[in-house]
């Protein structure tokens, strides 16, 4: 990346190139595609495993095409330089990214957080995160055995990136 050190944080999925232009549809990651994939930024490539495996390539044109965006990448054209590109993920180093609110966090993040209830009680720790149809799911180990929890606003109560804990409301019968 750019800067010694600097964090990949994965904003697309590269799905297959798209007509003969050189255009690539993305499935965009990120809350804001239109900033993220904007004309002039520097997108980088990385593998499953995190690691930057290509780049940087920069956005010369972008746009909306139904749930995805089609993104031109300046230098590249025809369909073989983006077959190289295929199934891969498009990241941006973190610092360049807008900083987050205080209740937020990356996905990738969540993993070692301290899981508690409203009242104070540890619960246990966040081992995995699992993005479902449904949505994202929290894996919590506890004391006695591990259970699921839906990531979502009616069961994660709080959340405290810099002291790395969630305040969670856990349904009835859950720890039964």
């Amino acid at each position: 990346m750019t800067a010694p050190g600097a964090r990949p944080i994965v904003v697309g999925r590269v799905r297959r190139p798209h007509g003969l232009k050189g255009e690539v549809t993305v499935f965009p990651l990120t809350d804001d595609p239109a900033a993220i994939f904007g004309p002039g930024r520097a997108l980088w490539v990385v593998d499953l495993e995190g690691q930057v495996v290509g780049g940087p390539h920069e956005v010369e044109r972008s746009r909306a095409y139904h749930r995805e965006w089609l993104v031109k990448f300046r230098g590249m054209e025809g369909r073989e330089p983006l077959e190289a590109l295929r199934h891969g993920f498009l990241a941006v180093p973190e610092h360049e990214l807008p900083a987050l609110a205080a209740d937020e966090v990356y996905v990738g993040d969540l993993a070692g957080f301290a899981v508690q209830d409203e009242a104070g009680q540890a619960l246990g720790v966040v081992t995995d995160v699992f993005e479902l149809p449904a949505g994202l799911v929290i894996e919590v180990q506890g004391p006695k055995r591990e259970f699921l929890l839906p990531y979502v606003g009616e069961f994660v109560r709080d959340v405290a990136r810099e002291a790395r804990r969630l305040v969670v409301r856990v349904p009835d019968g859950l720890l039964d």
